[in-house]
């Protein structure tokens, strides 16, 4: 089931910044994302639920050391996920 993907300010901002710094990555991020929406569990991107003060969100692998915050959300009568952030892995923990 592909699910809408909803990118909030935080995430439109960080990625912008990180595709700026790595313009060559743009394409792999672009193929991760549509990749999390077709296939949020997908093995590639090693999907995993957060604890503690980021409870309630998932993380996936975006590359080697790039995580993609999201949460899984209703918009309107179909299931969406909503980008919170993305960065390295000490940038987003």
């Amino acid at each position: 089931m592909k699910r809408q993907l909803l990118p909030s300010k935080a995430f439109v901002r960080s990625a912008r910044r990180f595709v700026q710094k790595h313009p060559l990555l743009g394409p792999e991020l672009q193929l991760t994302l549509e990749l999390l929406a077709a296939d949020a569990f997908h093995a590639q991107l090693r999907t995993h639920k957060l604890k503690g003060k980021l409870a309630g969100s998932w993380v996936c692998s975006a590359g080697y050391d790039l995580r993609i915050v999201f949460q899984f959300v209703k918009h309107g009568e179909q299931e969406a996920i909503l980008l919170e952030c993305i960065g390295t892995h000490d940038e987003v923990y």
